[in-house]
C-alpha cells in the first residue's frame, strides 16, 4: 500500500516535470520562431533599403546640365549614395537612418530635377533669342549690302552720266588748193586731210571746263592710223590719230577735228571713233573712193 503510494507520488512529479519542460521548449521555439521571422522581415527590409538605393543612383546617373557648379554637387551626392550602400551592406548603419538619407537624397534630387528644367527652358529662350539675333543681323548685313551695291550702281551711273555724247557725226574728205581755200572731196588721193565734225551734247551733270576730245582713224585692218599733228598715244594709253580741246559749260557745243595723215590715204572704208579721254563718245564711218 505505501509501495503504491509511493509510485503515484512519482507519476505525479514526472507528469510535472513533463508538463513544465514542454512548455519550456515551446516557449523556445517561439522565440527561434520570432526571432529567425524578425531576422527575415531585417533582411527583406535591407534588401528593400539597397534597391531603392540603386534606383536613386541610377536616377542620379540620368541627370545631365552643362552647369559645371550643379555637375559637382551631383557627383558629391552620387558618392554619398554610394557610401550609404556600403554601410547597409555591411550593417553599420540603422535602416531607419538609410531611409531618411535616402529620402533627403530623393529631395536633392527633385530640385536637381527642378533647376535643369529651369535652366534648360532658359537655354532653349536664349538659343531661340540668339537665332532671332543671328536673323536680324544677316537682315541688316544683306540690307547693309544692297546698299552698298546700290550705292555702287548709283556711282556707276553718276559715272556714266557724267560722259560726254557726241552726236550728228559728220565726216569728209578735204582738200586744199594752191590759194589756201578747202574744198570737200570722197577721192582718198586728194584728200589732204579728213575733216570731222560733231555735237557734244548737252550734259548737265559732266563737269564743266576744258575738255581734251580724241580721233581714232582706223582703217580696214583695224589699224588706228597716226596723224601729222598728234602723238600717236594719249596721256591713259590709247592710240590716237589726232587731239582737239573744247570748252564746255554743260550745253550744247559742235566742234571738229581735222586729221592730217602721215603721207597719202589709200581708198577705202575707215571707222572714226570720237574719244573724251579713254572713253568713245561716237562713232561714223567715212568711205574714201
Amino acid at each position: 500500500m505505501e509501495l503504491r503510494r509511493i509510485l503515484i507520488i512519482v507519476s505525479i512529479i514526472l507528469t510535472g516535470i513533463c508538463l513544465y519542460l514542454g512548455l519550456q521548449l515551446r516557449q523556445q521555439s517561439e522565440t527561434i520562431t520570432s526571432v529567425e521571422s524578425s531576422n527575415t522581415s531585417l533582411t527583406l527590409e535591407r534588401d528593400q533599403v539597397l534597391l531603392d538605393l540603386e534606383k536613386l543612383r541610377f536616377s542620379y546617373d540620368t541627370l545631365s546640365t552643362e552647369n559645371a557648379i550643379m555637375l559637382a554637387e551631383i557627383a558629391d551626392q552620387r558618392t554619398r549614395i554610394d557610401q550609404l550602400v556600403t554601410k547597409v551592406k555591411n550593417g553599420s548603419w540603422e535602416l531607419s537612418k538609410a531611409k531618411k538619407e535616402a529620402e533627403t537624397l530623393r529631395s536633392i534630387m527633385k530640385g536637381y530635377i527642378v533647376t535643369i528644367d529651369s535652366l534648360n527652358q532658359l537655354n532653349l529662350a536664349l538659343i531661340d533669342e540668339n537665332d532671332q539675333m543671328k536673323a536680324r543681323v544677316e537682315e541688316v548685313q544683306e540690307r547693309n549690302a544692297n546698299l552698298v551695291e546700290r550705292q555702287q550702281n548709283m556711282e556707276e551711273i553718276i559715272v556714266a552720266g557724267q560722259t560726254l555724247q557726241a552726236a550728228e557725226i559728220s565726216a569728209v574728205g578735204i582738200r586744199v588748193l594752191s590759194n589756201g581755200r578747202q574744198r570737200e572731196t570722197m577721192r582718198a588721193a586728194r584728200s589732204s586731210m579728213v575733216k570731222v565734225c560733231f555735237a557734244i551734247l548737252e550734259n548737265r551733270i559732266a563737269e564743266a571746263g576744258p575738255k581734251t576730245l580724241h580721233l581714232q582713224f582706223v582703217n580696214e585692218q583695224n589699224q588706228v592710223l597716226p596723224g601729222e599733228q598728234s602723238e600717236a598715244v594719249n596721256s591713259m594709253g590709247t592710240t590716237i590719230s589726232a587731239t582737239r580741246e573744247i570748252d564746255y559749260n554743260k550745253e550744247r557745243v559742235e566742234a571738229c577735228i581735222f586729221y592730217i595723215p602721215v603721207g597719202e590715204l589709200p581708198a577705202g572704208a575707215y571707222v572714226i571713233n570720237v574719244l573724251e579721254g579713254n572713253e568713245k563718245i561716237g562713232s561714223t564711218q567715212l568711205v574714201l573712193n
